[in-house]
């Protein structure tokens, strides 16, 4: 599968060059009229031309999306329950045609809920938090649907793609595919593990690529990172080497999506163009994009270094990753399996409080592995030990009281305590933190502080849906009477998994 900078050539960098779509991914997203060869000649043919107008040759032989007014009306005299249950059939997509050659879009077989706004494809970790409030409104085919297309884009690329665009194809997001299977088996029984532990299994093959060829001279290959295990060290144990993983793209070019933006921050730089590209990318696989914890320099996003960094979060999912493998064999029969993904899940736990955890602070940082030392940047990406119940009692009791004192707001939880020009900063707050936040106060009882997140991250969606008819992306949670801003694109509604996370606080007892 191609990319469209691939397929379209100089067609697709003159039409992001011109300054005629306000949105580079509209570019990426629009669906040929004809066949690629066909349209590249009428382009060749025709460019040179005194009275050539760009605009009006690509609308002749593409479509572009409607990203704009679906039509749809809000009633706000509905619950948010209510507008949530209603906004499922809008951001529902059928199962995909056959697609037109150099089309972006990869098909899926079974139907998914889209983001919504600029995002028409289903995404891969918001689709977890969307899952949430699907299974509160019994939509369990719609979930078992969204899992068995993941497993499809598992079994045809080798892994779950950021997205089911071919311009995703360098790079996954944070992987849930193990929390997604597990909430299904809630609903259908323990059968799922055994039923999707192959395609967990090529998940995890593809997030460890390469860890075998890791050596002194080659710390860092793919998305793995050699690491010493001190734990092991310090008991003189044969085995004194690990791994730990960092988010990467195969890819050092400008983003097909976001192409003029990742020039124009190349440019404006000293930097090598090819690496910052490939830390742009490494920055969207987290999810995260962008955010303080990926820069050396706040208020730069030039000096973006994430292939550099070691994620907490990242290494908590894959922890749970080899836990839910271990569940899946021990499921199969597979003792030896079972046993072999326990010691793996031990080891990684082991080296996430070795590298992540700071006694000082009294709180899980990031890990600059070519520095060697830990950033120092607070974010929430903190809580992801304590959803998965890696902390100990006295680590989550630290940083649960930094949480209070640092993190909260009026309307829920900022992202990272610095504020930026960055959306994954102060003073927005994501539905995706929030639930994980408010679930791992929870695992170490800690319900007062818990449900004080929870309560006012419900009043602000429930008062922005009361005034604007909508549920937004994310939301300004120091000042909840401003919008929210910062990133690359304006704020966008729809939204899955504001819609999903709010939508199980409010199912709570």
């Amino acid at each position: 599968m191609r990319t469209p900078e691939q397929i379209f050539g100089d067609l697709f960098i003159d039409m992001n060059k011109s300054g005629l779509w306000a949105d580079a991914k509209a570019i990426a997203d629009a669906m040929p009229k004809a066949l690629p060869k066909e349209i590249l000649a009428a382009y060749a043919n025709e460019k040179n031309a005194p009275d050539f107008d760009l605009k009006a040759f690509a609308n002749r032989y593409f479509e572009f999306p409607q990203t704009g007014d679906s039509g749809f009306k809000s009633d706000t005299s509905k619950t948010p329950e209510e507008h949530i249950e209603t906004l499922w059939e809008v951001l529902q997509r059928s199962a995909d045609e056959p697609q037109q050659e150099g089309s972006s879009l990869i098909p899926l077989q079974h139907p998914y809920i889209v983001p919504g706004g600029r995002f028409n494809e289903i995404y891969y970790w918001d689709s977890y938090f969307t899952m949430l409030g699907l299974q509160v409104n019994n939509h369990n085919d719609l979930i078992e649907g969204m899992v068995k297309n993941f497993a499809y884009l598992i079994d045809k690329v080798g892994f779950i793609p950021n997205g089911n665009r071919t311009y995703f194809l360098g790079r996954s997001q944070p992987p849930f595919y193990a929390l997604m299977v597990s909430l299904l088996a809630e609903q259908l029984g323990n059968k799922v593990y055994v039923e999707y532990l192959p395609f967990l299994e090529k998940e995890y093959a593809f997030w460890m690529e390469e860890q075998h060829d890791l050596s002194i001279n080659k710390k860092a290959l793919s998305r793995v990172v050699g690491v010493i295990n001190k734990k092991a060290l310090s008991r003189v144990a044969e085995d004194k080497n690990g791994v730990l993983n960092r988010y990467w793209d195969k890819f050092d070019t400008p983003r097909p999506e976001m192409y003029i933006n990742d020039l124009e921050t190349a440019e404006a730089s000293d930097r090598e163009a090819s690496q910052m590209f490939r830390d742009l990318r490494a920055a969207c696989e987290s999810g995260w994009d962008f955010s303080s914890r990926w820069l050396r320099d706040a208020m730069d996003l030039s000096t973006i270094h994430a292939a550099e960094i070691l994620p907490i979060d990242l290494n908590c999912l894959l922890y749970n990753l080899e836990m839910t493998l271990a569940k899946s064999n021990q499921e199969a029969g597979n003792r030896d399996k079972q046993i072999q993904y326990e010691s793996q899940a031990d080891s990684r736990k082991n080296l996430i409080s070795d590298y992540f955890w700071n006694e000082e602070k009294g709180f899980f940082m990031d890990f600059d592995f070519v520095r060697e030392q830990q950033k120092d940047v607070f974010s929430l990406a903190a809580m992801f030990p304590l959803f998965f119940n890696i902390a100990t009692n006295e680590q989550a009791e630290k940083v649960a009281a930094t949480i209070e004192q640092d993190f909260l707001k009026a309307g829920g939880v900022i992202s990272t305590t610095l504020t930026t020009e960055q959306q994954w900063d102060a003073p927005n707050g994501w539905a995706p933190l929030q639930w994980i936040t408010i679930q791992g106060l929870r695992n170490y009882g800690y319900d007062d502080l818990a449900n004080e997140i929870k309560n006012r991250w419900v009043a602000l969606n429930t008062k922005i849906y009361k005034s604007t008819g909508k549920m937004l992306e994310k939301y300004n949670v120091v000042d909840i009477d401003l919008a929210t801003g910062g990133g690359e694109y304006p704020v966008q509604d729809g939204f899955g998994w504001t819609n999903g996370v709010l939508l199980k606080l409010l199912a709570e007892k």
